[in-house]
């Protein structure tokens, strides 16, 4: 028994020692962190990439120490979008989330966090694209199938924005400007959504930026800034709703789908999900049941 509380004990420690190795964050501020992605990039639009930190001895490092990225960001899926290679960084510098239209529903939030607060980055950059599918298709409104429309529901807001912005913007135009508002969106979403990234910015600890990448050239233009986070991490968070009392009659059927509606507003979706389909209601029963017809001999 003394032997297996001691192997527990160890392994408690271990446990402990890598999570803390993980979580401890670079020892670099945000400016370091900001010169490292430009002086990358550079080197990669230019063709002169260094490739470093991919070697053996790099892969063991981080396995034995942890990781320690020195910016987190969320860029979109699409294949000529690389994160890594486009800021010439290799294992473990930077902590990528990659998502088609670089949208932040509550998985990407939850891993943003994970980023900026578990491992401490201090840098955390929301990367668009040029000529993104995603966005091109809500511009168009475009028919597609499957779960994508959830996904480009959540990207129509920015197309509104940049319509507002641009009233007389069509084809390209409003492609490229609808791209860049989609941008702003998802910093929104996150002062919005995420306490833990209102805090760490308000403490002065994580610095959030925008950025679009140009397929063609390889260079990121810098948006800085959301030109609004002032006002967003003062805004105020949705209260919840009040407790419903201990006897409250039973809810309507149609009450789940009154919920889907609500959670889609607090997602910040300007698009009303789909009406639940409604069951026709059964048939009232007679008050006195008819006499059954006499048998026929």
């Amino acid at each position: 028994m003394k032997r297996s509380y001691l192997a527990t004990v160890v392994l408690v420690l271990s446990f402990g020692a890598s999570a803390l190795a993980s979580s401890a964050g670079p020892a670099i501020p945000a400016d370091e962190a900001m010169n490292l992605l430009k002086e990358g990039n550079a080197r990669y639009a230019a063709g002169q990439s260094t490739h470093p930190n991919l070697g053996s001895d790099r892969r063991a490092e981080t396995v034995k120490n942890g990781q320690h990225p020195f910016a987190t960001i969320i860029g979109c899926s699409d294949s000529r979008e690389p994160l890594e290679h486009i800021f010439d960084q290799g294992v473990g510098d930077i902590f990528v989330i990659r998502v088609a239209g670089n949208v932040a529903g509550p998985d990407e939030l939850a891993s943003i966090e994970y980023g900026v607060g578990h491992l401490n980055t201090p840098v955390m950059l929301v990367l668009g694209h040029t000529s993104c599918g995603a966005v091109t298709a809500a511009v168009q409104n475009a028919k597609v199938h499957g779960n994508l429309p959830f996904l480009i529901n959540q990207i129509k807001p920015a197309v509104a924005k940049a319509r507002s912005w641009n009233p007389t913007a069509s084809g390209d135009d409003l492609v490229a400007t609808s791209i860049k508002a989609n941008v702003y969106l998802t910093m929104e979403n996150m002062f919005r959504k995420s306490s833990e990234v209102r805090e760490l910015v308000k403490k002065g600890k994580l610095l959030v930026v925008g950025g679009i990448y140009d397929l063609h050239s390889g260079q990121v233009k810098w948006l800085g800034a959301h030109p609004d986070q002032g006002k967003l991490l003062v805004a105020a968070v949705k209260p919840h709703a009040p407790a419903k009392p201990k006897h409250a009659p039973a809810p309507a059927a149609a009450e789940p789908a009154a919920s889907a509606k609500a959670e889609a507003a607090d997602q910040g979706s300007m698009i009303d999900p789909a009406p639940a389909a409604h069951s026709a209601p059964a048939p009232a029963p007679a008050a006195h049941p008819a006499p059954a017809a006499p048998a026929h001999q």
